[in-house]
């Protein structure tokens, strides 16, 4: 069963409003579908990432050069086709975005594996358990939102079947955004997960000063509290200095990065993006690492594949989505056959591959190249 074609095709949908964090903005929900097709008539069906700058570039990159190097492999080659494709990387200019492409054609590659053989992702891999908590992505800065605002917003998500919360801070000052925890700790109460994301935006003294603040509210986890350009050294400061786990990795694109982390004490959990990375088969090298080293794996979005992985292994946690209907239009209304979330649990899909349908009325809708 070999590689014959390729179409990717770049999505991007505008949003009503900014979803951003506290070093970045965010006006529209991007992402990339990739069908991988091969001799037999098998097509894949797998979208990844939120690249909401070069979706077209990256389509281009699958559909040129990636799918040179791996046209006519078997799909069970995987490990072939990887290697033919991060060797790219030692020539390319932005190597984030060939990591990019790449995830998007091993992903599809692990599709058409599941199709062919009849068996979902998860079970391929490891098949550890069908169902997973999951958690919303929220307490986005707004200009004018009040504390009233914070508490309805949770309040929301737990109405919405959701487990819990990663809660934006680090966009403030520490004493600020504890105000902002205390609040969403008080609309939910202490059974409601409660995770807090500063997207690498404070110094470590910073970091400790505010998760001294917060420690009362039994957040579950502290994550990217330090600033992008010594993060490993600052986050290994602030874990020996505070009592709540700190976790990072979604800014990395190599399992190679994810050892970095574990080597320097970092983190206690590790949320390596399947789609910013090299895909499902670079993944499951960093979950390797790290159940080694005894910390936990997490996962940055993507939950139509991210639940797979989790689900796989024995140190997965939540799959993580956007509950905020506003937010992430292909969650919500683009990918039809999403499993239900009933409380707080999210059912892993069973059919074969990633068991993704999409609707196609909204791809073409908004499709960026041709």
């Amino acid at each position: 069963m070999r590689i014959t074609a390729v179409e990717a095709i770049a999505i991007d949908i505008p949003l009503s409003k900014n979803f951003g964090g506290s070093t970045y903005s965010v006006l529209k929900r991007s992402t990339v579908i990739t069908r991988l097709r091969t001799d037999s008539g098998l097509t894949s069906n797998v979208y990844n990432g939120d690249n909401r700058a070069h979706g077209p570039q990256i389509a281009k990159l699958i559909e040129n050069d990636l799918f040179n190097v791996i046209n006519g492999l078997s799909i069970f080659e995987r490990e072939r086709a990887w290697d033919r494709m991060f060797a790219l990387s030692h020539s390319a200019a932005d190597k984030k975005l060939l990591l990019e492409a790449i995830a998007c054609v091993d992903c599809a590659i692990w599709d058409l594996t599941g199709r062919a053989l009849g068996k979902s992702v998860r079970e391929l891999i490891g098949g550890y358990t069908t169902e997973l908590q999951i958690i919303s992505i929220g307490g986005y800065y707004m200009p004018g939102k009040t504390e009233a605002d914070i508490a309805r917003e949770i309040v929301s998500y737990r109405d919405a079947g959701m487990a819990g919360c990663k809660f934006k801070v680090g966009g403030l000052s520490p004493e600020e955004d504890a105000k902002r925890v205390a609040v969403a700790r008080k609309a939910v109460g202490d059974d409601f997960i409660l995770c807090v994301d500063a997207n690498r935006g404070w110094a470590a003294e910073d970091a400790i000063r505010f998760a001294r603040l917060v420690e009362a509210h039994n957040i579950r986890w502290f994550e990217e509290p330090c600033h992008w350009h010594d993060d490993a050294a600052q986050m290994a400061r602030v874990r020996q200095a505070i009592t709540m786990p700190v976790t990072a990795g979604q800014s990395e694109i190599t399992s190679h990065a994810i050892r970095r982390l574990v080597d320097a004490g970092a983190v206690d959990l590790v949320n390596y993006d399947v789609s910013e990375g090299g895909g499902v088969t670079d993944w499951l090298r960093a979950a390797g690492l790290c159940r080694a080293a005894g910390v936990a794996m997490a996962h940055h979005e993507e939950a139509q594949i991210a639940s797979h992985l989790l689900a796989a292994v024995p140190h997965g946690t939540y799959a993580e989505c956007f509950a905020d209907p506003a937010r992430d239009p292909v969650w919500q209304s683009m990918w039809i056959n999403r499993p239900a979330i009933k409380m707080g649990m999210m059912q892993v899909a069973t059919g074969p591959g990633f068991d993704i349908e999409l609707d196609e009325k909204m791809i073409q809708k908004f499709r960026t190249n041709y």
